[in-house]
């Protein structure tokens, strides 16, 4: 049966999220707020990231995310696992905008109980790219509704999640 895999892929993300900040505990990343939450539904492809477990050999990675009828967030991350044509793999985790951060912070659960801290510290004005940091810095996602961005936009990005206080040598560019 497929439950070991998935049973151990659950606890690898409780066990990297046991050490994420949870509650209403103030994000120490400068957030997007005020951030509308609608507009920021829909698909994000992953142009880089500083990789989570799950994460490291993805490509085509696109991030989904559709409002729920009780406000929470339904997020679908789906990528090709090891190359452009592997497997597709998908997680489902649910995001809970939390109060009081313009909605630009957000508690992601991948299991229950434990939620993730991330704080959308970026998006441009046409709601077309888009930065999503941690406070602990250990891991960023660049995302963008296309799968490709032009390269001074890259550049600039990196320059901001640099300043954020990311270690950028650990950036991985996905291929899309």
């Amino acid at each position: 049966m497929r439950t070991l895999p998935v049973a151990l892929l659950a606890l690898v993300i409780a066990a990297t999220a046991a050490g994420c900040r949870s509650g209403n505990v103030k994000p120490s990343v400068p957030t997007a707020a005020p951030v509308d939450v609608d507009r920021f539904m829909g698909d994000w492809y992953v142009i880089a990231h500083i990789p989570s477990f799950p994460e490291r050999d993805a490509y085509r990675a696109v991030e989904s995310y559709a409002r729920l009828p009780d406000g929470r967030i339904r997020t679908t991350f789906r990528y090709r696992k090891g190359a452009l044509d592997g497997p597709e793999k998908t997680m489902h985790p649910v995001g809970t905008v939390r109060p009081d951060t313009g909605g630009a912070v957000w508690n992601m659960q991948f299991v229950w109980p434990i939620q993730a801290e991330y704080v959308i510290s970026f998006v441009d004005a046409d709601y077309q790219q888009t930065i999503v940091a941690r406070s602990k810095r250990d891991y960023v996602w660049l995302m963008a509704r296309t799968p490709a961005i032009s390269d001074a936009d890259y550049q600039a990005r990196l320059r901001q999640i640099e300043a954020l206080g990311y270690d950028l040598s650990k950036l991985r560019r996905v291929p899309q």
